[in-house]
């Protein structure tokens, strides 16, 4: 939460702290009569219940007045006619017969409230006046204001906060998002270099859209503009693609030297504030350069979707030796009978030219069509045998930053690699 710029104004507060005070209420709410002592067993309800047309606990010890012990749990005793509305801001009214609800365990044989008793005093306590959740809670909702109304008659009387329940997040097959089959985690989208305010707006956008039809909306646009009522009733999907080019969009709106440093995780581990768990720059830190990658961020800056993209484009110029693409170096230099020829022409003419982006551009093209090759044929074995891949930043620039001698010894190594 911190990471996405979205810290508390006040806490964390622990709910155990408050257990004196939610047993207090317990005991208050059984001895009005709320709630009543049941000694079932779950084993012995569902043997019971097995041929009920409706499922769920039969209210068996409603009327049996068991004596409460370390040994019996307590049900809160619902209505046996009418109905709760529950008054949502996002689904309207929605109405729920008491017929439908069974006789839920509101207090464990310990003595110690279930988390839907706790959470309401704990919000009557703290005078919530807000409960916005996913819309899969909303069943549970008229329980809330039930046991709500029943402690108004044990405590001091307060009104029923708002409730909204919002839309659930989908995946590609229209399924609720699991945690265990999902990436869910916020966390692994900060490791994989995703900007916490392109996350913020992504989020922001689902169920939910500001005015006009911009994807890019400034945090404080969303905040003057978002309003609870408007948002959607229909799941809302989850859209990792779509998420990735507004963080793309976002990357590109960077300073150069906000880029800089939001990528330093990435690149400069050692000295970044934090950097992904697990993670090491594929190369020592004594080989970085700074001034080298300052040159090359730019264009790096605007071919890139996520920052954890970085070290994969720029490696070749902090390593002793390129990685290659196996499947580049076999289809672009080894088997290409076009590659030697190309490769010692661009040795010689590198050796002696002025080395500047402008220059070496401008003789590769030359020396390529005297040999009756297009540019884009001429590249390739020069990007590969310097880069080790077929695709990275600008060429001309790449080998301005990796300097003449490391590139002609890269392509004196792939002349050795290519067939003659």
């Amino acid at each position: 939460m911190e990471w996405l710029g979205l810290s508390p104004d006040e806490g964390p507060f622990r709910q155990s702290a408050a257990e004196p005070r939610h047993r207090a209420l317990a005991d208050a709410l059984y001895d009005a009569g709320y709630l009543y002592a049941c000694d079932c067993t779950r084993d012995v309800i569902d043997e019971r219940t097995k041929s009920n047309a409706t499922p769920g606990y039969d209210g068996f010890c409603r009327e049996r007045n068991v004596v409460r012990t370390d040994k019996t749990a307590l049900r809160f005793k619902i209505p046996t006619t009418g109905e709760t509305v529950v008054d949502d801001i996002i689904r309207g009214k929605v109405v729920f017969p008491h017929s439908a609800m069974e006789d839920f365990v509101a207090v464990k044989s310990s003595g110690s409230p279930l988390f839907a008793l706790a959470n309401m005093i704990d919000d009557r306590d703290m005078e919530i006046t807000h409960i916005i959740r996913g819309e899969d809670l909303l069943p549970t909702t008229p329980k809330q204001l039930l046991m709500w109304d029943a402690l108004n008659h044990v405590d001091r009387p307060l009104e029923v906060p708002q409730f909204a329940h919002l839309p659930m997040l989908v995946n590609e097959q229209r399924k609720k998002l699991s945690k265990r089959k999902d990436p869910v985690a916020v966390e692994s989208y900060r490791d994989q270099g995703y900007l916490p305010d392109a996350f913020v707006n992504y989020l922001a956008l689902l169920g939910w859209s500001p005015k006009g039809d911009q994807e890019i909306v400034d945090r404080t646009v969303l905040i003057d503009q978002f309003r609870l009522d408007e948002v959607h009733h229909a799941p809302a999907f989850f859209d990792v693609a779509k998420m990735t080019h507004i963080n793309a969009e976002y990357i590109r709106a960077l300073s150069p030297e906000a880029f800089v440093e939001s990528v330093r995780p990435w690149v400069q581990p050692e000295k970044a504030t934090w950097s992904p768990e697990g993670y090491e720059a594929p190369w020592s830190p004594e080989r970085f350069r700074e001034d080298v990658f300052l040159d090359m961020a730019p264009l790096i800056q605007e071919r890139i979707t996520v920052l954890s993209e970085v070290p994969s484009m720029v490696d070749f110029l902090f390593l002793e030796q390129p990685v290659f693409d196996e499947a580049a170096l076999t289809k672009v230099i080894v088997n290409d009978e076009r590659a030697r020829a190309i490769l010692e022409k661009a040795s010689d003419v590198f050796a002696t030219c002025d080395f500047t982006a402008e220059t070496l551009h401008a003789e590769t093209q030359a020396f390529g069509e005297a040999l009756g090759f297009k540019l884009r044929i001429t590249q390739a074995p020069v990007r590969v045998a310097v880069t080790g891949r077929s695709v990275g930043p600008p060429l001309f620039e790449s080998l301005v930053a990796l300097g003449r001698d490391e590139v002609l010894r890269r392509l004196a190594h792939a002349m050795m690699l290519a067939k003659g």
